[in-house]
């Protein structure tokens, strides 16, 4: 059996429950060796088989859990954050498919929830936004053309970026591109929960400079929108007037 299994997003008591009780259990754990906490390897048991795949191809991993699915061993692919978001997931799960092992998924707590603890905000605040887009600049991967950040900072939703704080001159400018004023709130997340965690509070046109000045260039998310303002709408969800199937409305 093969168990896809969320990290976190950085610090180790992050993981979840069953994500730890599996690491416990495993035979062989494969994990994501650049950005997952080393700390969290400490739950293997002696004996257990450790790889990591940041020094590995694709045909590596398979052959690693194919070798531990023949001897009848249980292994833990630990990735970071939550496999679901930049995890490439699909493409293993499709060669355990076609090579009849099973395997299930443990979610983990993504890097966009980690950001939004250490910034203290909330994504989706009435009246403000009630989207959030999770993107990523195109780099060496490609974006599809529709979802390019011109095109996505069109609807002025609440945008984090994964992937780009090496571009975040290009970023910059593209957000401009797609209609956000230079003096949109923005905030650079580093190391979102890890002890040298880093929340650098700026505006759009002043995301590069930001960056440069505090050395930034990988492990962050960048956060854009007017949720990292202070204006918006109270909740009706808490609203004295406003009844719900628990609450009748009060005077």
């Amino acid at each position: 059996m093969v168990y896809f299994v969320g990290a976190g997003c950085g610090a180790a008591d992050l993981i979840t429950v069953r994500g730890k009780r599996l690491l416990e259990q495993a035979d062989v754990i494969i994990y994501a060796g650049s950005l997952v906490n080393a700390e969290l390897l400490q739950s293997a048991k002696s004996g257990c088989s450790i790889h990591n795949s940041a020094v590995m191809t694709l045909d590596e991993i398979i052959a690693v859990m194919q070798d531990a699915e023949a001897k009848g061993l249980l292994t833990v692919r630990l990735h970071t954050g939550d496999p679901c978001v930049y995890g490439a997931i699909r493409e293993q799960m499709d060669r355990l498919d076609a090579l009849h092992i099973p395997y299930e998924i443990c979610p983990g707590v993504s890097a966009f929830c980690g950001a939004a603890a250490a910034l203290r905000a909330e994504y989706t605040l009435p009246d403000v936004s009630q989207t959030v887009i999770l993107t990523r600049m195109a780099g060496r991967t490609p974006v599809p053309a529709a979802e390019s950040i011109e095109s996505l900072a069109s609807h002025h939703a609440t945008m984090v970026i994964f992937l780009s704080a090496g571009m975040l001159e290009q970023l910059s400018g593209q957000l401009l591109a797609g209609g956000y004023a230079p003096d949109t709130p923005a905030a650079i997340v580093y190391k979102a929960s890890w002890e040298d965690e880093l929340v650098l509070r700026c505006t759009v046109s002043t995301l590069a400079e930001t960056g440069k000045r505090h050395g930034i260039r990988k492990h962050a998310l960048i956060t854009v929108g007017d949720f990292l303002g202070s204006d918006y709408a109270l909740s009706k969800l808490y609203d004295a007037q406003f009844e719900t199937e628990f609450r009748k409305a009060k005077p």
